[in-house]
């Protein structure tokens, strides 16, 4: 990817919204909500005034450091929509003092010694695209570093007889899978960030990607992982698998840049899959939709797509009736043709009263068949999905509250579950002046489904923070009190802090706080993110 990120908005400067386009989206929000919506002017770099920098990095490292104004405001927030606004508005009360570009581990191990001798905190950075405050600077007096690994972006070495790859964390999405392409392999983990987000970012943050069942997080695609702590580096040895005592690549995977900087990791790959067949499958009620995921995932078919959304939700994204929930199937192999594990997981839903979708069922024979995955109300639903980062930088400053929160739940209360977040997130909707919630399933397991929801108000201008701030405290309060996790996904990060010190065992949070003074003993790490 080529050009310069932007430093507000979801991709690059280029890509940024004109404001024609801008006023043309206002448009249609006014149509909808029956008030006249404005949209403010886009932001410019030079609007933007930053504190000066409380540090200097030293002059050995100083080739790989920047003090840059647009890059101390890039590397500020991720990309939530509190980031958005926050960017939009060009508030950025506590950027890094510095920015690093390590090129290499030992540059890595140095900046943090530097870090040490500073006493600076050190917020590594993927690609930056947090949405739960995983890369924004603690607040307070101490100097920070963001430590972006861009540089370390390569594919180290290649196993094709045990199908796995050495890779550097800092390579994004699209240029770890060009660089597999040539093997034939791929990695095949696609979240819906993959555009701007990087390998060390997913196992991080113990990502959720590409596959709604079977291999649904990065976690299951790690063979062994290193990492650069303060002290000194982590490494677990590569194996297939282990009984060997608690995993110390579990330990790593979800740490969230707290316990060291992860620098390479061999990863799982597969051969890219020729096989396809897909399709959609329309139910006249919610309940019957999600009746017929569980079916199919206890049925062990292992669908790379099952996902489930809900009538409003089908009408919003896919362009359905909203009378109807939507049913999305999608199998893929490189080896084994595909269409029988289709024709059986269409034949349970069936019975659980679902109807094929008017484009109907799509089977590739192993030739290339642009199509399959991409008809009717599943192409729909996909266009919506790859383009909805960017939908935020249209709407910035418009007084739109968007977001999204996901969890996790057992099939067993997943109903009662429901109800009570539609109820307790209904009511702070309705008292933000009224909008929207719909629900989806991104990953369905044998025990229990992730549901997805997506909420929309229109406030007032200037006021989105705190409307926004309402909803999520309900979202997050109902998630936690009907025994979901807090986060299935997305990572803990600050934001979502308040809940996840409710959901862990005391004693756990005890031993990770022994752990993060044996590797971090100066709190040097993301303070502020896992331990308190």
């Amino acid at each position: 990817m080529t050009g310069r990120r932007s430093f507000w908005a979801w991709g690059l400067e280029a890509e940024e919204p004109t404001n024609e386009q801008r006023q043309q989206a206002a448009a249609r929000l006014s149509a909808r909500y029956g008030v006249p919506v404005e949209a403010p002017p886009v932001p410019r770099i030079e609007q933007v005034q930053l504190r000066p920098p409380r540090i200097a990095p030293p002059a050995a490292l100083a080739a790989i450091c920047t003090t840059d104004t647009h890059e101390r405001a890039a590397h500020h927030y991720g990309k939530s929509f509190r980031d958005i606004v926050r960017a939009f508005r060009c508030e950025f009360p506590n950027p890094p003092d510095v920015v690093a570009f390590p090129r290499s581990e030992a540059e890595v191990t140095a900046v943090l010694e530097w870090c040490a001798e500073a006493n600076a905190a050190a917020v590594p950075y993927g690609g930056g695209s947090s949405v739960v405050g995983g890369v924004e600077p603690p607040a307070g007096d101490r100097p920070v570093v963001s430590i972006d690994l861009r540089e370390l972006n390569r594919v180290l070495e290649v196993d094709p007889v045990s199908r796995a790859a050495r890779i550097q964390a800092g390579v994004l999405g699209p240029a770890l899978e060009e660089q597999l392409r040539p093997h034939g392999l791929t990695l095949r983990h696609f979240p819906q960030s993959f555009e701007w987000s990087s390998l060390g970012g997913w196992i991080a943050t113990r990502s959720g990607g590409h596959y709604a069942t079977n291999h649904t997080h990065i976690d299951d695609f790690v063979e062994s992982v290193r990492m650069i702590t303060p002290r000194g580096p982590w490494e677990s040895r590569r194996l297939p698998g282990s009984g060997a005592g608690p995993s110390p690549d579990r330990l790593v995977i979800g740490s969230e840049g707290t316990l060291g900087i992860i620098t390479e990791a061999w990863m799982r790959l597969q051969a890219r899959p020729r096989f396809r067949a897909s399709a959609g499958m329309l139910f006249a009620t919610w309940e019957a939709g999600y009746e017929a995921a569980r079916r199919v995932v206890q049925a062990k078919l292992w669908p790379a797509n099952c996902r489930l959304l809900d009538p409003a939700e089908a009408e919003a994204a896919a362009g359905g009736d909203g009378l109807h929930a939507l049913l999305i199937l999608a199998f893929e192999s490189a080896e084994v043709p595909q269409g029988p594990f289709l024709q059986e997981a269409v034949r349970i839903a069936r019975e659980c009263g679902g109807e094929v979708d008017a484009a109907g069922i799509r089977v590739s024979d192993g030739k290339d068949d642009g199509e399959v995955g991409r008809q009717g109300a599943v192409g729909a639903w996909r266009n919506a999905f790859i383009r909805a980062p960017y939908q935020r930088n249209l709407t910035a400053g418009t007084g739109v509250v968007g977001d999204t929160f996901e969890t996790a739940i057992t099939w067993d209360r997943w109903p009662e579950f429901d109800r009570l977040v539609r109820e307790k997130v209904g009511a702070a909707i309705a008292a933000a002046g009224g909008g929207s919630l719909t629900c989806r399933f991104t990953h369905v397991y044998p025990d229990g489904p992730a549901p997805y929801y997506t909420f929309q108000v229109l406030g007032k201008p200037g006021g989105e923070l705190e409307t926004w701030a309402a909803i999520k405290q309900a979202a997050s309060d109902a998630v936690i009190a009907g025994g979901g996790t807090i986060t299935h996904h997305h990572a803990v990060g600050r934001d979502h802090m308040p809940w996840y010190r409710q959901q862990r065992p005391p004693l756990f949070a005890e031993a990770l706080r022994a752990v993060k003074a044996a590797l971090d003993p100066q709190g040097l790490l993301n303070p502020g993110i896992l331990v308190d």
